[in-house]
């Protein structure tokens, strides 16, 4: 359902008081202007500057005060919509909040006051009988009629557009999951660029969305450039899993099977978990948006849920998307009350998005420690699955000394891949890899090539994770033999 129609419900529905978070007031005006005229309405407007106005008309004589605004409101006859912009400031007055309450009901039938604000939490007073409501990002629709308008008016204006309908889809795509009008300043920015906007500019707006979304550092783009689930040494159960959901996807033609929902990747710190997440989104051709839970917390009251809850509201409107979760334990452990109970709040936002959203967003959460975990967070329902992730056996190991040797250009040839994999047994994917490095930047020092020896001290100098933290390794392994599927 879209903004428009859902609203059109609330109006029909009576409500005496809603309650909107709105960061894009141009663009929530014209959406209550359409909902009230489908529903045949009047719309007002109060703004501190303004006054009260019907929609397109000088506003009322000495309705600046919103105490008078409010008693015009009450005193009117027939029904209305009446949107009160930026009021949050005014809900600290008790007898501003008191008298919104006393015409919220004794409001006639089809009357609705809308309260609105960056960030309006409800006040106590009001919450019996207001209703919160929150916009959704737009959808591709409105995106799609966004870029048509720009286009047109680059055109109008003198700017080469060069891109054809064929391009306009790629370039909702690549805007989606932005506000309007942070889609539109780069649709028109690209062609301010340079005079020009044509089929060599979407790259550029998808690198100008990354920008966006990284900004306050809690969902970042992720360009997946690290090959597919076939470059993935190992992991057969996991990989298998992955292809089978895929296929049954895209061979489903009615409406039988819901969309994968995602994985809980736990196991072992270096083992390759935060590698199939990207792979992952390559081989299914979507987007990653990487969401790091160490950035959402805020000393502000709310806001830490609000970060979240606006977080997830921009992957929604990206999917189909992959969201790759790293070291979910990091902002979804709980951690009593020690901080006022944001950890509580936040996980309990994440758990409602996970079990109620309905947009096609496969989630791949990555912990090196699940046992840090709530209960209710780990368990199916949640996830599709829980795999755990050991360090790689001596197949995947040949597999994984021969990707980084042949993506570094040594010569496998004069190396005794056995003996290397002997070498290291308990190793990692990341500790191979860093060993191959290692005795690559030493024979480019010496300017000589990599050899078998040098290979072989860079690995007997390494002291892999299965030692050095053997007790920790045990304890995950042993968690995963009854509660996760080998990966």
């Amino acid at each position: 359902m879209d903004n428009v129609t859902d609203l059109q419900l609330l109006l029909r529905s009576h409500h005496p008081l809603l309650v909107v978070p709105v960061s894009d007031e141009e663009r929530f005006v014209d959406i209550v202007r359409t909902a009230a005229a489908a529903t045949h309405l009047d719309m007002w407007v109060w703004t501190v500057t303004r006054g009260l106005a019907r929609d397109g008309l000088e506003a009322m004589y000495g309705t600046k005060q919103l105490q008078t605004a409010l008693d015009f409101i009450g005193e009117r006859d027939g029904p209305g919509v009446y949107m009160l912009a930026d009021v949050h400031p005014q809900l600290t007055d008790p007898v501003i909040v008191r008298r919104i309450k006393e015409i919220a009901t004794s409001l006639g039938v089809g009357s609705t006051i809308i309260i609105t604000g960056p960030g309006i939490e409800t006040p106590p007073e009001l919450e019996s009988m207001a209703h919160s409501w929150r916009l959704r990002p737009p959808d591709r629709n409105e995106l799609r009629d966004l870029v048509a308008r720009t286009l047109r008016d680059l055109a109008d204006r003198g700017f080469l557009v060069a891109v054809g309908p064929q391009h306009v889809d790629g370039i909702v795509t690549s805007i989606s999951g932005l506000t309007i009008h942070q889609a539109e300043r780069i649709v028109q920015g690209m062609a301010l660029d340079d005079g020009t906007i044509d089929e060599d500019d979407l790259p550029q707006i998808a690198r100008a969305k990354a920008d966006i979304l990284s900004e306050d550092g809690i969902v970042e783009l992720v360009e997946a450039d690290t090959g597919t689930l076939d470059d993935v040494g190992g992991l057969d159960t996991l990989k298998n899993w992955l292809s089978v959901r895929r296929e049954a996807m895209l061979r489903e033609s009615g409406e039988r099977l819901d969309p994968p929902r995602g994985v809980l990747l736990t196991g072992v710190p270096g083992a390759g978990k935060s590698f199939v997440a990207k792979t992952l989104a390559r081989t299914w051709q979507r987007p990653l948006v990487l969401l790091d839970p160490a950035h959402l917390y805020s000393k502000y009251l709310g806001e830490s849920e609000q970060r979240l809850r606006r977080a997830l509201e921009t992957v929604d409107a990206m999917a189909p998307v992959v969201l790759w979760i790293d070291e979910i334990e990091k902002g979804f452990a709980r951690t009593g009350d020690g901080d006022g109970g944001a950890s509580a709040r936040i996980l309990g936002t994440l758990l409602r998005w996970m079990q109620e959203r309905t947009t096609d967003v496969f989630v791949v959460a990555t912990a090196n420690d699940v046992t840090a975990l709530p209960p209710e967070l780990a368990r199916k329902g949640r996830f599709d699955e829980v795999f755990f992730v050991d360090v790689p056996g001596d197949a995947a190991r040949r597999e994984i000394l021969e990707s980084h040797l042949e993506h570094r250009a040594i010569d496998k040839g004069t190396l005794d891949l056995s003996a290397l994999v002997d070498e290291t047994t308990g190793f990692t994917g990341a500790e191979i890899e860093t060993a191959i490095v290692a005795a690559l930047y030493a024979s480019v020092a010496a300017d000589t090539a990599v050899t078998q020896s040098s290979l072989m001290a860079e690995i007997e100098s390494t002291i892999p994770i299965t030692v050095s933290r053997r007790e920790e390794i045990t304890r995950l392994r042993t968690w995963a033999d009854e509660r996760a599927l080998r990966a």
